[in-house]
């Protein structure tokens, strides 16, 4: 048995940890901003997608991994502006608003692989990956156990790490965090102060936009060499749940997200060893599973934004 668990928890275990995480991480930090301003932003798996087959088309017809990453970027910042001018701008429900961005991702996605690639299912292979630029910090990289998880990885990897420290920052000590914040908890005191709810609303998905963008581009050109219908798996949803049972705190959130990177990489690792004799189909559900249970057990110790999910319009305030 202590053989068995010596096998598993390794650094290795850890450095994958870490890296599975990333687009979590930066799909989660993008609720945390959408739904402190006061929107729930369900569209975060679509912008994923879109966001991972732009980055691979761009890396592909240039040859650069790092235009590749800024082509999946300003994809999902594009597309994130179609949602938010619809849950914003035209008041749909944001739940309804963000399961139509989800749909029209999938399908958008299938038709440009037929007019990009002329076919469906994977893409061509990028010539680089940004996995070809994983840099080692000096020293940091040598602490034990933990200095080649946290400080020897990717690029985007680096970017998930350092977008829970800004985000961290931007809410206690920006005027733009704090007013995020009272978009969400109290938007009619915002719009008195003649700061408008509307534009910081706007502004929140469009960054989380680009965060998801980042995410869907590790998937495709960091984690991967190819795009592929699809390839989301359900990540924007993980990272709703991690938001929530992180408490809406990027420090929390990250916490929750690395906790689905700890269990996707225990059951790929536990089935690449052979230690535990069960049928394939249980260890890739057991990530999610994990996921929703910590969610049960931490969604009555985490308190919402108060509007978050409301309409509003000066005329009316929120719903």
């Amino acid at each position: 048995m202590m053989e068995t668990l010596a096998a598993l928890f390794t650094p290795q275990l850890v450095e994958a940890t870490v890296r599975l995480a990333a687009p979590v991480i930066l799909a989660a930090m993008a609720a945390v901003v959408c739904e402190r301003s006061g929107v729930t932003n369900i569209a975060m798996e679509g912008i994923m997608l879109v966001g991972a087959f732009f980055a691979a088309l761009v890396a592909w017809y240039t040859g650069s991994p790092w235009l590749g990453l800024v082509g999946g970027a300003a994809a999902g910042a594009l597309y994130s502006l179609f949602f938010a001018w619809a849950a914003i701008s035209l008041h749909f429900n944001h739940v309804v608003a963000g399961a139509i961005m989800n749909i029209l991702a999938f399908g958008l996605t299938r038709y440009l692989m037929m007019v990009a690639y002329g076919r469906q299912g994977t893409s061509n292979a990028v010539a680089r990956t940004l996995h070809d630029y994983k840099t080692a910090i000096p020293v940091l990289s040598d602490i034990p156990f933990i200095g080649k998880a946290f400080f020897d990885q990717t690029p985007i990897v680096y970017l998930a790490l350092l977008s829970v420290v800004a985000w961290a920052w931007i809410f206690k000590r920006t005027r733009l965090g704090l007013s995020i914040e009272a978009s969400g908890e109290y938007p009619m005191a915002l719009e008195t102060m003649g700061r408008s709810v509307v534009k910081t609303r706007y502004t929140a998905v469009v960054l989380g936009g680009v965060m998801c963008g980042l995410a869907g581009a590790f998937l495709s050109i960091e984690n991967s060499n190819s795009f592929t219908e699809g390839m989301t798996d359900g990540r924007g949803f993980i990272a709703l749940a991690a938001n929530i049972a992180g408490g809406w705190r990027p420090v929390g959130v990250f916490l929750a997200s690395l906790f689905f990177g700890f269990v996707d990489a225990l059951q790929l690792r536990a089935q690449g060893l052979g230690v535990i004799d069960l049928p394939s189909e249980l260890f890739l559900v057991f990530p999610y599973v994990a996921t929703i249970a910590a969610v049960a057990g931490l969604v009555k110790r985490s308190r919402p934004p108060a509007a978050v999910g409301k309409d509003f319009s000066v005329e009316g305030g929120g719903d």
